[in-house]
C-alpha cells in the first residue's frame, strides 16, 4: 500500500468540518475564508483538462506554471515558476531557466523534468483544453522531441512557427500548462493513464494552497501549502456551493460566510447598503453567447442565425437581469483585447427578425430547445428571449439542467442552442479568435473542439485569416486583422454574442486582498486577510 503525503491526508475531516459551519457557526474562523458560490460547473480538477471557469479559479490559486503577468497590467509578463528565457534568433526555440530551491506541497524539488513531464502530459491526455499547447505543432508522437530537459533547471520548447512571442508566453502561462509533481503522480498511474483518474480529484501542485478536497455540488477546500516561498495570511479558503442566491445573501447577513459570489441585482443593492458588506467588482475577459448547432436544419439557414440576433433584447438584459454583472458586447474580442470592436450593431427588432425568417421560409416560426444552466442569471436571460423569440413565432423550450449536463452535451454536438459564457483562456486576441472564428476540422471525430466546432459550424476562409493573425507581429496590423476577423463572426456566424461580464462579490467588512482578476484564473486569494 502507497503511503500519501502527510497534505493529503484527512480529507473527509476537513469536509465534514466546512459543509457543517452554517449549523453549528454565527462567524467564520478568523485564520479561514469562506465562500458562496455556485461552483457545479466543476467537472475535474486535472490541470491538463480543466476548461471551466470554477475550476480555473481552484487551479490558479492551487497551482503554478512557468509564467505569470501582473493582473493590473496583463502586457506585463513575468516568470513565476521560470526564472528566465530567450528566444532564438528564428523565433521557434524558447529556452527555460527554474527558479532554483523551490519545492512542492508534497516536499518534492520543482525541477525542469516536472516542467517538462507536465507539458508532456498535457499533450498526450489531449483533453478539452489540449489545443491551447496543440497550437504550436505539439502532437503525442513529437512533444517529447519537441519539449526537452536540457540540464536540472533547464528545459527548451520548440514550436513549429516563428509566432508572437506573447502569445506562446500567455499559453504557457494558462491553467492546462500548470506544473505537476512528477514523482507524485507517476505514483498513482494506472495503465500508462499518466495519473489522470487519480488527478481528477486529488492535488499535485505547488500553489499557495493545497487543494485538500472537492465534493462535487457540495463544496471545495483548499489549505495553505506549507511549502511555498510566501505564507499566505489565511490557513484555508473554502467554497461552499449554494445554488440560491438569496441562501447566499441570507448567509453572508448571518456572518456564516465572508464572500458571496453569485448574488442577483437586488441581492447586491441591498448589500450595498449594509454596514457589514462591501460590494466588489472587475471587469472580466469573459462573454456570454448562444451557440446555434448547424445540425440543426432551421439554425443552420443563415437568415436565422441572423434573425435570432434581432431577437435579443440587449440593453434590456443588461440593465435588469444582468444588472452590475455585465455591459452589452456583442463581438467575440472582449473589450482590453489587442484590436476589440466596440461597436454592437444590433438591437431587438422583431419585424427584421420576421422578415429574415420568411426568406427562410419559417414565416410561421419553428420549435427549438435550448439548454440551460440552472442558475437565476442564466435561467433569467433564457426566460427573457423565450419572449423575444415568441414574439417572431419562434417556440423556445427551456431545458434546465446542472452545468455538468450541458457542458456534457455541448461538447458531444447534442445541443439546438446552448447558453453559456466563455472565459479567454489567454491573454491574447488569438484565446477567442481560435475557439470563435476557426475550425480546422468540422468531423465528429476532429482533434480540436473550439466552439465553432462545438456548434458544427465551418467559418471557411476564416480559419486560415485566423492563422495568418497569430503569426503578424506589427501590432497595429494584427489589430485590424482581428477587427475584420470579428466583422465577420458578428454578421454570418451561429454565436449570439451579447453581454461582457463584470464579476460581482459582496464581501465582509474584515475581509481585505480578496482579488478579483481579469479571468477566473487570475482571482487571487492568496494574500487574503481577516481583521
Amino acid at each position: 500500500m502507497k503511503r500519501l503525503p502527510k497534505f493529503l491526508l484527512s480529507a473527509a475531516m476537513v469536509a465534514t468540518m466546512a459543509t457543517s459551519f452554517s449549523a453549528v457557526m454565527a462567524a467564520t474562523p478568523p485564520d479561514t475564508l469562506v465562500q458562496a458560490w455556485q461552483s457545479d460547473d466543476i467537472i475535474s480538477l486535472d490541470p491538463a483538462e480543466v476548461f471551466e471557469l470554477s475550476a480555473s479559479e481552484i487551479l490558479g490559486n492551487t497551482y503554478e506554471r512557468l509564467i505569470t503577468y501582473d493582473i493590473k497590467d496583463v502586457s506585463k509578463i513575468s516568470g513565476q515558476v521560470a526564472e528566465s528565457w530567450t528566444v532564438s534568433p528564428d523565433g521557434k526555440t524558447y529556452t527555460f531557466k527554474i527558479r532554483p530551491n523551490r519545492k512542492f506541497a508534497s516536499g518534492n524539488p520543482i525541477t525542469a523534468e516536472d516542467v517538462v513531464y507536465s507539458l508532456h502530459r498535457a499533450v498526450a491526455l489531449d483533453k478539452s483544453p489540449a489545443f491551447i499547447l496543440g497550437q504550436f505543432g505539439f502532437t503525442k508522437d513529437n512533444v517529447k522531441d519537441k519539449i526537452k530537459q536540457t540540464g536540472p533547471l533547464e528545459l527548451s520548447i520548440e514550436v513549429d512557427k516563428p509566432y508572437a512571442p506573447t502569445l506562446v508566453l500567455y499559453c504557457l502561462g494558462n491553467s492546462v500548462a500548470s506544473i505537476v509533481d512528477k514523482k507524485l503522480v507517476v505514483q498513482n498511474e494506472k495503465d500508462g493513464d499518466w495519473g489522470y483518474n487519480w488527478l481528477k480529484t486529488k492535488y499535485a501542485g505547488s500553489g499557495p494552497f493545497i487543494m485538500r478536497d472537492w465534493k462535487a455540488n457540495e463544496v471545495t477546500v483548499l489549505e495553505r501549502n506549507p511549502n511555498y516561498e510566501k505564507k499566505t495570511p489565511l490557513a484555508r479558503i473554502i467554497y461552499r456551493h449554494i445554488k440560491e442566491t438569496a441562501s447566499q445573501r441570507l448567509l453572508l447577513e448571518k456572518g456564516d460566510i465572508d464572500v458571496a459570489r453569485s448574488l442577483n441585482p437586488e441581492e447586491i443593492t441591498a448589500m450595498s447598503k449594509n454596514p457589514d458588506v462591501k460590494v466588489q467588482s472587475a471587469p472580466k475577459g469573459t462573454i456570454y453567447y448562444l451557440g446555434l448547432n448547424q445540425k440543426n436544419p432551421n439554425l443552420a439557414k443563415p437568415e436565422v442565425r441572423q434573425a435570432l440576433k434581432y431577437l435579443v433584447d440587449y440593453s434590456a438584459i443588461a440593465d435588469t437581469i444582468m444588472k452590475y454583472k455585465g455591459d452589452v458586447h456583442q463581438n467575440f474580442l472582449p473589450k482590453g483585447f489587442l484590436g476589440a470592436e466596440t461597436s454592437n450593431p444590433y438591437k431587438l427588432d422583431v419585424a427584421k427578425a420576421k422578415e429574415l425568417l420568411a426568406k427562410a421560409g419559417l414565416k410561421d416560426g419553428f420549435s427549438v430547445t435550448m439548454d440551460t444552466r440552472s442558475t437565476a442569471e442564466i435561467t433569467g436571460v433564457a426566460q427573457a428571449m423565450q419572449s423575444t423569440f415568441a414574439q417572431a413565432g419562434i417556440k423556445l423550450e427551456i431545458l434546465p439542467m446542472d452545468s455538468k449536463q450541458a457542458l456534457t452535451k455541448y461538447r458531444a454536438r447534442q445541443h439546438d442552442i446552448y447558453i453559456g459564457n466563455w472565459g479567454s483562456d489567454y491573454q491574447d486576441p488569438n484565446s477567442n479568435a481560435d475557439t470563435f472564428a476557426a475550425n480546422d476540422d468540422n468531423s465528429d471525430n476532429a482533434k480540436a473542439k473550439p466552439l465553432a466546432w462545438r456548434n458544427a459550424w465551418d467559418p471557411g476562409p476564416l480559419t486560415a485569416k485566423t492563422r495568418a493573425a497569430v503569426m503578424e507581429r506589427d501590432a497595429e496590423k494584427r489589430a485590424q486583422m482581428y477587427k475584420e476577423l470579428q466583422k465577420s463572426v458578428l454578421d454570418d456566424s451561429p454565436f449570439v454574442i451579447f453581454l461582457q461580464q463584470t464579476e460581482v462579490a459582496a464581501v465582509r467588512k474584515n475581509v481585505d486582498n480578496f482579488v478579483l482578476g481579469p479571468s477566473f484564473s487570475d482571482n487571487d486569494m492568496s494574500q487574503a486577510k481577516k481583521n
